[in-house]
């Protein structure tokens, strides 16, 4: 049975689908009303009037499709507003996604830097703020390094943010960092209800961030396939984590796995496909898919998954 929230997000759904087709419906017919006639003639006299009012309102109801498109209606915002974090998220914490692109050649000082900072901040701010991992790129973006943050809500996220700011030592040595990267990025996710994020494990191995940017609109879809997709493959492979993303680049999902090595992920993955489910799990979620991408990933020794 449908959560109230749940349920009003696929009313609101269904009615945006209803308003566009009710808009659209009329701009069509008016275009087949105002057609001309092999003989050259418009039609009779009635169907020349019907055609004249519908052409008098052509732009007002494009402007309509257009707002409804881009913004949906004012009933759809209403109760849609809040209801995705709430019916899609677990609730307990924030988690940030903050990913550095080192320089060529400057990795191994990269790294010798964050070994000292992260661990600093954990002992500084324990227990509202906690790192999940970090990662160097081995496949895929390389001269890459991947950060997962853990705080208690958005109000431990902001207090943290304003802490490392009057911090001296946290601030001298990102100053020592920011001459090693060509660029950062920070992205605030919310963890899927169905999805805990592992806590700390040594498993050795590699990991892999599978990253998917998705159309506008289609993340309850994807989390209702996604649902019965993981219990599939929880069969083979333990999930480490999933995220959605809040701020930061939008319509965003990440996926974090481990395995031993890459010839058992390939074992793994091919093995899944045997589990009812999953094939329609995949059927159903790539046309939801704009761009997607892989990294095969280290753990860094300070690392709490690794």
């Amino acid at each position: 049975m449908l959560s109230p929230a749940r349920a009003a997000l696929l009313r609101a759904s269904t009615a945006r689908h209803s308003a566009l087709r009710a808009t659209i419906q009329p701009f069509s017919t008016s275009h087949r009303l105002g057609s001309s006639r092999s003989d050259g003639t418009h039609g009779n006299h009635e169907g020349s009037v019907a055609a004249d009012e519908p052409k008098r309102t052509l732009p007002q109801k494009a402007s309509h499709i257009v707002r409804s498109i881009l913004h949906g209606s004012e009933q759809v915002r209403q109760e849609t507003k809040d209801t995705l974090s709430k019916v899609l998220a677990r609730g307990k914490y924030v988690h940030e996604l903050s990913t550095h692109r080192v320089k060529p050649g400057c990795m191994d000082e990269y790294k010798a830097i964050v070994a000292e900072l992260y661990p600093l901040i954990v002992r500084n701010h324990s227990p509202r703020v906690k790192l999940v991992g970090s990662w160097e790129t081995d496949i895929g973006d390389l001269d890459t390094a991947i950060h997962i943050w853990e705080y208690q809500g958005y109000p431990a996220l902001s207090k943290a943010y304003s802490e490392y700011r009057a911090d001296s030592a946290y601030t001298e040595l990102h100053r020592k960092l920011q001459p090693l990267l060509r660029d950062r990025k920070s992205q605030i996710m919310l963890e899927f209800q169905f999805w805990p994020t592992h806590p700390p494990v040594a498993k050795g191995g590699v990991y892999e961030l599978r990253s998917y940017t998705l159309k506008s609109g289609t993340l309850l879809e994807w989390e209702q396939n996604w649902r019965v997709g993981v219990e599939c493959r929880k069969h083979h492979e333990v999930p480490m984590g999933a995220w959605f993303s809040q701020l930061g680049n939008l319509n965003q999902v990440h996926h974090l796995w481990q395995y031993p090595d890459l010839q058992l992920r390939k074992e793994v993955r091919e093995a899944a496909w045997s589990e009812n489910g999953w094939p329609e799990t995949v059927l159903n979620t790539v046309p939801l898919i704009q761009k997607m991408s892989s990294r095969i990933m280290l753990p860094m020794p300070f690392s709490s998954l690794k």
